[in-house]
């Protein structure tokens, strides 16, 4: 149902980068280097073991929403991201009782919370517009993570899961890309306009 408000291994570049500037074309290659050596060091919280699992990035839109699968005794079986209006691959193991929390206009994910025992039990995220939503039991090892800076939002998960569901998860921290796209945008028109006025100055010339 609907609640209510209240690594490891790592993918490779796997979208084209189409016919972007060169400005964004190095920033895009950067993000992906990025991604491939800090996820690795990041940490995971839980008892970990397992089959290995990492969300894909995706350069083009943020986290919209998450969906979570619950199973017997509140373990947390799998996970699914929704990035724009697009849902993801869910990761983790089939089964259990799925619930679920979208994000409005603009809102991201700034905080998590949750709890472990063998497994993951419980959940929670945090926004940046003030809301919340719990997923699971709370009881065993707590854990709580926030980005290391200023304006990074939750943009992935990784972590590993065994028969019974996830055994241990991080979360990647990035600036929103809605931001990273306005900023391509300003920084392209701005070497368009400046090659204009080279070239009207050199006609002069």
């Amino acid at each position: 149902g609907s609640l209510s408000e209240s690594r490891v291994g790592c993918p490779p570049l796997c979208r084209s980068l189409g016919t972007l500037q060169p400005e964004a074309m190095l920033l895009w290659l950067t993000l992906a280097l990025l991604w491939s050596t800090t996820c690795w060091a990041e940490q995971i919280y839980g008892s970990g073991g397992g089959q290995y699992f990492s969300t894909s990035p995706d350069y083009d839109n943020d986290i919209t929403g998450i969906q979570l699968s619950i199973g017997d005794s509140d373990v947390i079986k799998s996970i699914h991201l929704r990035y724009g209006f697009s849902w993801s691959e869910s990761h983790g193991v089939q089964g259990g009782k799925t619930q679920e929390f979208l994000l409005q206009p603009g809102e991201h994910i700034v905080a998590v919370y949750g709890t472990y025992t063998f497994y993951l039990r419980h959940l929670v995220v945090y926004t940046d517009q003030k809301r919340s939503a719990s997923f699971g039991r709370e009881v065993g090892n707590r854990f709580s993570e926030i980005p290391g800076e200023h304006r990074k939002v939750l943009m992935g998960v990784f972590g590993q899961h065994k028969l019974l569901g996830i055994t241990g998860i991080g979360f990647q921290w990035e600036e929103p890309r809605e931001e990273l796209t306005t900023s391509l945008t300003h920084s392209a028109h701005s070497c368009q306009g400046l090659t204009h006025t080279r070239l009207s100055w050199a006609l002069r010339v």
